[in-house]
């Protein structure tokens, strides 16, 4: 009855238009006054401030405030002239530049939203310029975007770690393998429709011109070199790699490209503050969830159903993707995760699925609840960035839903992929 109680109450809530805080929060003060009234109103505040009381979640601030000077700097046009210089020659080249560059751009901001907002105006005339059609450039820049949640420093990883207790090294490790795969299908993707439509690339940058670029670039590539060398070299642990990483674009953007003045710095941190006070907001209120779920034993319970089922764990796996695919349609991936993993991470471990491996399928099906209709975030915010309508960026990201379900399956059933760096650099 108190599961029941908890899904109908959030459910109605979400559907009758209400903000995720009131979503995760009234069922949770609800469920305290009628089912569990003796708790002490003391230890439910205690659970809303120690639930995010945790030096993990550090990293966030510190990733959101590097984000938001990249993506208002010029380090993503530094990088997209970069990449452009090496793939834009080639057959498909101006698509197989806005993969690589999303991906290189996910390595230093961590933020799906901040790398559509940063690299959409620059590369979305260009591929039109080359003939990709309006759809499938708006779908190619939407989905290329997903590979920021997987390739560290990824935020949504850092908050599965803090959920869960799994490292952070290690998940960072296995986002960086499975970012690059999905990196791969889409660039497949952008081959075959190259080749279907006769498209080609610019010309070939001569060498003199392809080292000046490089030169020009230097500072934007030092960004990912110094954080994931020094986490993975013991200098600095994850957190400390965020604070780092702020310092270094600050010093990129204001000293060395001069793009920004120290007044744009204000307005950007302005911008960071309200991001990182929505999330913690959002996590502080999922952690009152997470705890009545725990008091509720819905792990329990959704073991002995599935035992009583005879499932194994390629069907639980199937059940997971189904829940986050249909969650992410109608919620916002962090909201998603406090609801969801603090209930099924327990029954993973029962089936002898590994965290870090369980991580990553969370991560990648909130990288697709990102560009999945009627509610996908990063939609809206290519929406306003580039100033086409929702339903025309919908018609585009279509194939590449496909494409990442198919990704999905494969990252799912075969472990090793993103399992084997991890194994590789554990002590």
């Amino acid at each position: 009855m108190l599961i029941a109680a908890i899904l109908i109450g959030a459910m109605a809530l979400l559907f009758l238009g209400f903000e995720m805080l009131i979503v995760l929060g009234l069922p949770g003060i609800l469920t305290k006054e009628f089912f569990y009234s003796t708790i002490p109103d003391l230890i439910y505040g205690q659970r809303i401030v120690g639930g995010i009381n945790h030096s993990t979640l550090l990293a966030i601030p510190f990733f959101i405030f590097a984000a938001e000077i990249m993506s208002k700097g010029s380090i993503a046009r530094h990088l997209t002239g970069l990449v452009s210089a090496f793939l834009g020659h080639r057959r498909g080249g101006m698509g197989l530049t806005t993969v690589a560059t999303a991906a290189a751009f996910g390595s230093v901001s961590g933020s799906a939203p901040a790398t559509v907002a940063a690299l959409g105006g620059i590369v979305y005339p260009e591929l039109k310029r080359q003939g990709y059609s309006d759809k499938f450039s708006l779908g190619l820049i939407v989905s290329s975007a997903e590979v920021a949640l997987l390739i560290p420093p990824s935020i949504t990883l850092i908050i599965y770690a803090w959920l869960t207790g799994t490292s952070v090294a290690s998940l960072f490790a296995a986002g960086l393998v499975v970012g690059i795969f999905l990196a791969l299908v889409f660039a497949a993707y952008v081959l075959i429709y190259a080749y279907r439509n006769g498209l080609t690339g610019d010309e070939r940058m001569p060498w003199k011109e392809r080292i000046r670029v490089v030169g020009r670039s230097v500072w934007a590539l030092g960004l990912p070199v110094v954080m994931l060398g020094g986490i993975y070299s013991g200098v600095f642990t994850p957190t400390e790699a965020a604070a780092v990483s702020v310092v270094y674009a600050l010093i990129v953007e204001v000293f060395i490209y001069r793009h920004m003045k120290w007044r744009d710095i204000l307005k950007v941190a302005t911008g960071a503050a309200i991001t990182t006070g929505t999330i913690f907001v959002l996590l502080a209120m999922g952690s009152i969830v997470a705890y009545f779920i725990t008091l509720a034993q819905l792990p329990t319970l959704v073991i002995d159903f599935l035992r009583a089922i005879d499932a194994n764990w390629i069907v639980f796996l199937l059940i997971v993707n189904l829940l986050f695919l249909v969650a992410g349609m109608f919620i916002d991936p962090n909201s998603t995760m406090l609801i969801l993993v603090p209930a099924l991470f327990p029954v993973a471990l029962s089936f002898g699925i590994d965290p870090i491996h369980f991580g990553i399928i969370v991560c990648l099906n909130t990288c697709i609840g990102m560009i999945t209709p009627p509610f996908g975030l990063d939609i809206f915010v290519a929406s306003s960035t580039l100033g086409e309508s929702v339903s025309k960026i919908i018609s585009g990201i279509v194939p590449f839903i496909v494409a990442n379900l198919l990704a999905l399956l494969v990252i799912s059933y075969l472990p090793d992929i993103s399992m084997f760096l991890p194994r590789m650099l554990a002590p």
